[in-house]
């Protein structure tokens, strides 16, 4: 038994702890262990250890090891200079040619040092390509100079590097240097804030690779630079050389260099690979507090007519007189490409965008952002034209889905970093941000990191960063998904509160219903990157036109035809009961038939709407006045709220769900796999042309 408090192993770790590799495999393993492990068990055997201090100390060796770590620190640094900038090319940029410039990278790796040192001395030497041009005009001879050793060191030891690098940044996501640049940094500051603190460890192993792999560089040094003492001798020039008259100095200084290497290797501990063995999992963040966080007061809101908002919240509280009222940022986009739509917005007009996945919502705001060639966006905001702008100068704020907080940055110097990127000083960014994360009720977490944050933190970490920038339009893709519902409730009603007096337009991403219809004054519908409907919560809520709407609003949504003859006095629908009046029947896409009490022209494609409380459910067949009735069976029972919701399957209709009580549930036995009968009134049934 697991002793309490113990803790406990995953799945993946039990396994490949008790995973026992057969002895076909074993064996080969083993012999191949020795054979690497030989060579060196005989440098440690066969080293003088009496003489080793004396070997170490004599002014030879001294002069090579003070050689060998200048042109080793100086390679570093040369690769540094070089190779980052090249790293970043290759995991950034796409362009023809690419996979040529990362095998010549590699080349070196693979190449023989001699070979190398050959083609150093062709390109570099005094007969070679530039060799003659950089000593007629610079003076620069660079065989048979200390310059000529850092030369060859960085041939073999900068491919280190950029591997390295570049696998580090080709696993960065790049959510957070666009996110930055939303906040209005440029790209040089952006790559010195957020892309290099972020890939450090790989960049740290790249370079104590790239110093390793130079202190210990041979072939290419003697070949191009020659073996000159205190010149270009290096540690293991100086190894060769002793190894023919000394040959227990040669392995005293072996031991030396083995020393350095394993060292580097056991500190990196497979880092370079790309997959570190020894990083530490960032510590669980604490649960957020229900009720002692503090939430902001909610300002006034929208009028009735969902007008823009006003209510101050775009400018940080100051005591002293009055500020002039903020400058007020409309929105009027022209997007095409693979969304193809014109969007038009007053100042203080929050936009709900919503459609099934694919539908172009992200694409949309990114083409706004100006971070995608799939859609291009003519962007005005106020009487500015940002089209031709880079992101970084749109004024346009982005709050990515997971919030994209600097993992290097506390909650303050995360929020303060829009306004240090548009040049405002430290101590009055870091005022302003401290502001805002007091406005959103989490101030007291600003020296926290993202990793301390719970996800409702992290959220209003992230919405804080973004209105502290002074965005002119504010996108935000699905800023709520990812939290719990009582946590996602109240950064609902934060978040409101502080739409409330923004100054510009909001658009969210959401595939909530509850956030399009309580934060927006407005829900685009797109589908296939059209705009479907663009109208106020209450219109799409009543009348979705889209069959994916309707569902996300928890409506039976059957899309069809309208039939050429009308049905009077009777209702054509097998199953159903004659009335009087006319009625319209839709032909729905699965050839089952509904009829329905609103009229429409004949042959026009149009989309159902049923309440699930308008669907009645039955054991038996039901008599009186519904207009249509199916036979079906219960293929699923889900609980919302108080109410349980039936999943209908029928060869007759589409599925369809109805919404009963408990109660009434227990009274018709109603469980998986059970036959019912479903009936809808005519009159239940609302109509939206397509």
């Amino acid at each position: 038994m697991k002793r309490p408090g113990a803790p406990t192993r995953s799945s993946g770790t039990a396994r490949s702890r008790t995973f026992r590799a057969p002895a076909a495999l074993a064996l080969p393993a083993l012999l191949a262990v020795a054979f690497l492990l030989l060579p060196l068990l005989g440098i440690l055997v066969r080293t003088e250890w009496r003489d080793l201090g004396a070997h170490l100390t004599t002014p030879g060796v001294v002069q090579a090891l003070k050689l060998s770590l200048l042109v080793s620190f100086w390679a570093l640094g040369l690769s540094l200079l070089l190779g980052v900038p090249l790293s970043w090319l290759l995991a950034r940029v796409e362009f023809r040619g690419k996979a040529l410039v990362r095998s010549l990278v590699l080349l070196p790796m693979v190449l023989p040092p001699t070979v190398g040192g050959v083609a150093l001395l062709l390109g570099f030497g005094r007969r070679g390509l530039i060799g003659p041009w950089l000593e007629g005009t610079f003076g620069i001879t660079l065989p048979f100079h200390t310059s000529g050793a850092v030369i060859a060191a960085t041939f073999v030891a900068m491919p280190f590097l950029v591997i390295s690098l570049e696998g580090a940044l080709g696993g960065l996501k790049p959510g957070y240097e666009e996110t930055a640049a939303s906040l209005g940094a440029s790209p040089v500051r952006v790559f010195f804030t957020v892309t290099l603190p972020m890939v450090a460890p790989g960049l740290i192993a790249g370079a104590a690779l790239t110093w390793a792999r130079a202190l210990g560089e041979f072939g290419a040094t003697i070949t191009f630079a020659g073996n000159l003492p205190g010149t270009t001798q290096t540690l293991p020039l100086q190894v060769y050389l002793l190894l023919q008259d000394q040959p227990e100095a040669a392995t005293s200084l072996s031991l030396l260099l083995l020393g350095i290497a394993m060292a580097v290797l056991i500190g990196l501990r497979g880092r370079w690979t790309g997959t570190p063995t020894g990083r530490r999992e960032a510590p669980s963040p604490a649960p957020e507090p229900v009720a002692a966080e503090p939430v902001a007061p909610e300002p006034v809101g929208k009028d009735a007519g969902g007008a823009g908002r006003r209510g101050g919240a775009g400018t940080a509280t100051r005591p002293g007189p009055a500020a002039p009222p903020a400058p007020a940022w409309p929105l009027h986009a022209e997007v095409t490409g693979f969304n193809e739509l014109t969007l038009d917005a007053a100042p203080g007009t929050t936009i709900a965008v919503v459609g099934e996945n694919g539908a172009g919502k992200t694409t949309l705001l990114r083409a706004l952002l100006g971070l995608t060639p799939r859609a291009h966006a003519r962007l005005r905001l106020g009487d500015t034209e940002v089209t031709g702008l880079p992101p970084h100068r749109r004024h346009v704020a982005w709050v990515p889905q997971d919030g994209a907080l600097f993992p290097h940055l506390t909650a303050l110097a995360n929020t303060a970093y829009g306004p240090r990127a548009q040049g405002v000083s430290r101590g009055e960014a870091r005022r302003d941000a401290q502001n805002w994360l007091d406005r959103l009720g989490v101030g007291h977490l600003a020296h926290r990191r993202p990793a301390q944050l719970s996800g409702g933190q992290a959220q209003r970490v992230a919405l804080a960063r973004a209105l502290a920038a002074r965005p002119r339009l504010l996108l935000l893709d699905e800023p709520l998904a990812a939290l719990d519902q009582t946590t996602r409730a109240r950064v609902r009603h934060t978040l409101r509160a502080h739409l409330s007096g923004f100054d510009g337009v909001c658009l969210i991403v959401t595939h909530d219903p509850v956030e399009a219809v309580s934060l927006a004054d407005r829900v685009l519908v797109l589908d296939g990157g059209r705009a479907l409907q663009d109208a106020p919560p209450a219109e799409v809520t009543r009348g979705p036109r889209s069959p994916w709407v309707a569902r996300m609003l928890g409506r039976n949504a059957w899309p069809g035809t309208v039939l050429a003859e009308p049905a009077s006095g009777s209702d054509p629908a097998p199953g159903t009961e004659p009335a009087g009046g006319a009625t319209t029947v839709l032909r729905t896409a699965g050839g089952g038939r509904l009829v329905l009490a609103d009229p429409a022209p004949a042959g026009a494609e149009a989309l159902a709407i049923i309440a699930p409380e308008a669907v009645a459910v039955h054991r038996e067949r039901p008599g009186g006045s519904p207009r249509n009735v199916w036979s079906g069976t219960v293929r699923e029972v889900t609980a919302v709220g108080s109410r349980l919701r039936v999943l209908v399957t029928s060869s007759e209709c589409p599925d369809l769900v109805a919404e009963v009580t408990p109660q009434a549930a227990a009274e018709l036995g109603l469980a998986e796999g059970v036959p019912v009968w479903t009936s809808v009134k005519a009159t239940e049934v609302t109509l939206v042309e397509l």
